[in-house]
């Protein structure tokens, strides 16, 4: 694999990346099917401080050098570890594409705790959000074992992408994951009806998925991530109806994450373009099928919520995780689910300004101004609407891991995340990225 030069042009209202390959010859592809929200995205972006202890240093360039590197420009927000390439499942979709591999990945429990800790010895700020993954982590029997681990190594939420088989299927499972530690689960759900499983996962899993909720309930578990891979001409119609869902079942479902296709292997351009969906689509789609509810304006570039993070750590002293990804990995907003009515949070306030206070705060505060950071920190509350102040005031001056989950627990996160693939691959988002893998 070599790194070669690409151009984004804007080209009928579109962004598209545009490289040439010696060897290979000229690929394009939509890398944001809207350019005006293109430039609106990159109003939000940060650059992060990486890591004062990288584990590699630069010397080709990334992403050659990953370990991180020193040049890396984020630090660690989410930790993800798989724990097994075997799964219960054969899906013809699959992103990890786990019986292709044709061997056994599954490192013993001790070299788990070694990438763990590997993870937690991050400085100046060790993450403290897990994510196992796979394969399908709950074919290991001792899943409960390596969460309970996790927390003792420091971690503070952790959870498990799951298909959701095993969780249906046993009502009693669920019990031990969660007395281990697990606090939320991850679970693939491309939709609501039957023709979605069949093509992507080869069999109906619809009642499974029903099921495997249906068991959390019971077990007392409030907090469920749907995670709906989107591909244009399957499901990209029912992004309306897995929100919905989503609003119905808000006792335990606290978020939604569509995460649009990853293109692999060849392809012509046109069938390309037929299934590629970007963030803006996801956006306007998502408009359209909730008739308004959830608005194109109601979303924000992942990056935005950065001030945040350096405002209440400059008053603090102390460092929180901050989402400095590129600002077109992905969007997200929040929404008060009551009675079936949708409330995104930006129709509660001026979220604009309220960052631009949050920045002035973190200015204040770095430069030793506390008592005026203070003040300000206190005076934008004024932008929100009264019904978040209780909340909102917690965490900015709480700035605690359980004020935050407070306000997650009345709310449901709609989020996209957009994969990369060797068709939109991007240095820039590669080298800015929260999201990071550890092997023994």
């Amino acid at each position: 694999m070599k790194v070669i030069k690409a151009d984004l042009l804007d080209e009928n209202g579109q962004v598209i990346i545009r490289k040439t390959c010696p060897i290979h010859g000229q690929f394009e592809d939509i890398y944001w099917s809207d350019s005006r929200l293109y430039r609106w995205a990159e109003r939000y972006a940060w650059d992060g401080d990486g890591l004062s202890n990288p584990r590699t240093k630069r010397e080709k360039g990334c992403p050659y050098d990953c370990g991180i590197c020193n040049e890396h420009k984020s630090a660690t927000v989410l930790a993800i570890v798989d724990i097994t390439n075997r799964c219960n499942l054969r899906c013809p979709v699959c992103f990890a594409n786990a019986a292709a591999a044709g061997y056994l990945y599954e490192p013993t429990r001790e070299q788990i705790r070694g990438i763990l800790e590997n993870f937690r010895s991050n400085t100046p700020h060790p993450p403290s959000a897990l994510q196992l993954s796979g394969g399908e982590p709950t074919v290991r029997d001792d899943l409960p074992d390596i969460i309970k681990m996790a927390k003792e190594v420091g971690f503070e939420h952790i959870e498990v992408n799951t298909n959701g088989l095993r969780i249906a299927q046993n009502p009693d499972y669920i019990k031990e994951l969660t007395q281990a530690g697990m606090d939320t689960f991850y679970l693939s759900f491309d939709g609501l009806t039957s023709e979605v499983y069949k093509y992507k996962a080869g069999v109906d899993l619809l009642q499974i998925k029903l099921k495997a909720i249906e068991n959390a309930r019971k077990a007392g578990l409030k907090s469920i991530v749907l995670v709906p891979v989107l591909i244009r001409g399957l499901n990209e119609g029912q992004i309306g109806d897995i929100i919905r869902f989503a609003v119905k079942n808000s006792d335990v479902i606290r978020g939604v994450n569509f995460q649009p296709v990853s293109i692999c292997g060849r392809i012509d351009r046109d069938k390309l373009r037929e299934m590629r969906i970007t963030i803006p689509d996801l956006m306007k789609l998502c408009e359209e099928q909730t008739k308004g509810e959830i608005r194109e304006s109601d979303w924000y570039p992942i990056p935005s919520c950065v001030p945040i993070s350096k405002a209440v750590g400059a008053i603090k002293g102390r460092r929180y995780s901050e989402f400095t990804c590129h600002p077109h990995c992905g969007a997200a907003t929040i929404v008060f689910a009551e009675n079936g009515k949708i409330t995104p949070i930006p129709r509660l306030g001026n979220v604009d300004g309220f960052l631009k206070v949050m920045t002035k705060t973190y200015e204040d505060a770095s430069a030793g101004k506390k008592t005026r950071a203070k003040l300000r920190l206190l005076g934008s509350l004024r932008y929100m609407d009264v019904k978040l102040l209780p909340t909102l005031s917690s965490i900015l001056t709480e700035g605690s891991y359980g004020a935050l989950a407070n306000l997650m627990h009345k709310t449901i996160l709609i989020g996209c995340m957009h994969f990369m693939d060797p068709y939109n691959f991007d240095v820039g988002r590669v080298e800015r990225c929260v999201i990071h893998y550890v092997v023994p």
